[in-house]
């Protein structure tokens, strides 16, 4: 970590406005250090094509009551700044040209050095897509890796909540400062993610509130700190397929979930499927991606009692529909649907030609 004095000086520049990541780089490599760049002469500053108000601004009383108000937050437990130069950096993250200069945590920092797995989707999506989210996350948690998404609604928090169902560690991304948890109906969902041993994380000033341009551009450290990116569900427009298109920019592998031609959140899967995305069945399609990892190292756990499962050995005995198997059962459909999932991924049960199987074992 820098001295106390350059800590201080990374913080103003950070909040300086119109000075993103390479300009921020641009700096440092120009001067040597943030504190050399804040005593530059304005004219050094327009030799480097930085906009005036940058250069004007980087004394003022707000930029550095901002400062000292981040390094405030710094002193709380649980509250960590990475730098892009220092060891404990995220090392996938760090391969970015564009990689945050500055990342802000709360929770556990050393989760990001975790194999990671991001989980995103559309904020309007059903309720078999929910459903299909989290219970792929619950399985990957399961398996060992690090869930990360956005924490927006929708796909993004079924995914949050299956890691956390399972024990495992989630990562939530966010598109404003810490300080400013979005959307609002999900503080208890970031704060579960803190204390189940995960992380919230942002490369945006502290107090900065919701701006629409800032989630594309947080979509790049969501896939950033991928290993592969899972689309479960998302229609042509939505923020996700900016997410796979940066993970295969960025050499990640992208995963996407098909699903019904009449469905309008299944196209922009269906899109990613036909411009090279893996398509994906179950667990056991992501895990073959993904190189260095295999089957026996990040295995998705199987169900507990599966012998006496009671829907096992409904489907023992016959085939049924979901709808006669919530009758035979006296579950919910809700609860059934989620139950299959987890016993197709655990390669118990399959759906062939719109009824369910037992799979032998």
């Amino acid at each position: 970590m820098p001295s106390p004095a350059e800590l201080e000086a990374r913080l103003r520049l950070h909040v300086l406005p119109e000075l993103g990541p390479r300009r921020f780089v641009a700096l440092l490599a120009a001067f040597g250090s943030a504190s050399a760049a804040l005593s530059a002469p304005a004219a050094a500053w327009r030799s480097l094509g930085l906009p005036m108000i940058c250069a004007e601004a980087r004394r003022s009383e707000p930029v550095r009551g901002r400062a000292a108000a981040a390094l405030r937050w710094l002193e709380q437990e649980g509250c960590y700044l990475l730098l892009s130069d220092q060891e404990d950096y995220p090392a996938l993250l760090s391969e970015l040209s564009d990689a945050p200069p500055l990342l802000f945590v709360e929770g556990k920092p050393e989760v990001l050095q975790r194999p990671q797995l991001a989980v995103v989707g559309s904020r309007r999506a059903s309720h078999p897509g929910l459903d299909t989210a989290k219970s792929f996350a619950r399985a990957l948690a399961g398996g060992g890796f690090v869930i990360t998404s956005g924490l927006a609604l929708g796909i993004d928090g079924a995914a949050h909540e299956g890691a956390l169902a399972a024990g495992g560690a989630t990562v939530a991304v966010l598109g404003t400062g810490l300080e400013h948890i979005y959307p609002n109906r999900h503080r208890s969902l970031a704060r579960r993610i803190v204390e189940g041993g995960g992380a919230l994380v942002s490369e945006l000033p502290l107090d900065s509130p919701p701006n629409p341009s800032n989630f594309p551009r947080r979509n790049r450290i969501i896939s950033g700190l991928s290993l592969g990116v899972l689309v479960v569900e998302a229609s042509p427009s939505s923020g996700s397929l900016i997410t796979a298109r940066l993970a295969a920019e960025q050499g990640r592998e992208v995963y996407a979930i098909p699903g019904s031609i009449h469905h309008p959140g299944a196209r922009g899967c269906h899109e990613l499927i036909r411009q090279g995305a893996s398509l994906v069945e179950s667990v056991e399609h992501i895990l073959e991606g993904l190189q260095g990892w295999t089957q026996s190292e990040c295995a998705a756990p199987e169900p507990k009692a599966e012998r006496a499962h009671p829907l096992l050995a409904l489907l023992r005995a016959a085939p049924h529909s979901s709808e006669e198997l919530a009758l035979a059962s006296g579950w919910e459909l809700p609860r059934l649907l989620v139950e299959l999932t987890d016993l197709e991924l655990a390669g118990r049960v399959a759906c062939e030609a719109g009824v369910w199987v037992h799979r032998g074992g």
